[in-house]
């Protein structure tokens, strides 16, 4: 993959600013991007939760991403540790448009955090874009990331909390897109996570919990697909006993169950699903196998 380089930062005319953060009352001055914007009439989704996140959390976003596949959703996240780049990677492997917003300027020297530098190319490479308000030389700062929370807040029409601690800054991107009038989703957790903690009081306070792709996608306005037209869209290469898989494992099922509700013989059943796991479409944890 060609690398990035500085000289592809460019300074937006106000004009081409994305028209939602346009409707925000405290608009960014500049705007530097790299990449390309996706197209406006694209569903935007900003995806945020903690740095410290929980295996449940990773997988939360993963398959809540990944059931947006084929539909025209834009994820937008901050490209720091954590949810934020499970979200951008959820993203390119579902096939979806990205866009990154860091808490720094662009200039691969500075760009935060520099173990997201591939990360970041790969956003551009697949036709998302990273945007800063920051002068491309400008490091990271401890204010610069509650300021650039408001623009991914700004951009998007809805934001996706996955996971936050009572004191965190994805509760700051939570509070901007209440205030901008954005719909704020929320995963809910376990009553025994801290991580939990934050999207359960957003939930009080009026944020819909989100628990399924389908409900995502019926919170930014879309007709569901059928589930073939899903399956089909999401699994192209798939046989139909794979998909028959897929369609039981909406839920996780434990092997002895999965394989009776195949209707296959065992020996064949255990070929099949060692198969789909090489293959990267599910995931045995914990005794039960989960799609991925």
């Amino acid at each position: 993959m060609q690398k990035v380089q500085t000289s592809s930062i460019r300074k937006l005319d106000r004009k081409d600013f994305p028209r939602r953060l346009l409707e925000i009352p405290d608009c960014p001055e500049k705007l530097y991007i790299r990449g390309q914007l996706p197209p406006e009439e694209y569903k935007w989704l900003c995806v945020v939760g903690s740095r410290k996140y929980s295996e449940y959390g990773r997988q939360a976003v993963k398959k809540m991403i990944g059931g947006l596949r084929g539909y025209p959703v834009v994820i937008v996240s901050g490209l720091a540790l954590g949810i934020d780049s499970i979200a951008h990677r959820a993203a390119l492997e579902a096939g979806l448009l990205t866009v990154a917003v860091p808490g720094s300027g662009l200039d691969l020297k500075v760009l935060y955090p520099a173990s997201h530098q591939q990360l970041a190319e790969k956003i551009v490479a697949a036709g998302g874009a990273l945007l800063s308000e920051f002068e491309p030389a400008f490091q990271a700062t401890a204010y610069s990331f509650p300021q650039r929370n408001r623009i991914m807040a700004g951009l998007s029409d809805a934001a996706l909390i996955a996971e936050a601690e009572l004191k965190s800054g994805t509760l700051i991107t939570a509070k901007f897109a209440a205030d901008y009038n954005r719909d704020v989703l929320t995963i809910p957790g376990s009553i025994f996570s801290q991580t939990a903690a934050g999207p359960h009081m957003l939930i009080r306070l009026g944020a819909a919990p989100i628990t399924s792709s389908a409900e995502l996608l019926d919170a930014l306005g879309f007709e569901l697909k059928t589930k073939n037209s899903q399956l089909t869209t999401a699994y192209n290469d798939c046989s139909p006993d794979e998909l028959k898989i897929i369609a039981l494992l909406q839920t996780p099922l434990p092997r002895d169950e999965l394989i009776r509700a195949i209707g296959m013989n065992a020996r064949d059943a255990n070929i099949l699903l060692s198969m789909m796991e090489l293959k990267g479409l599910i995931k045995e944890m914990m005794g039960e196998i989960h799609l991925v």
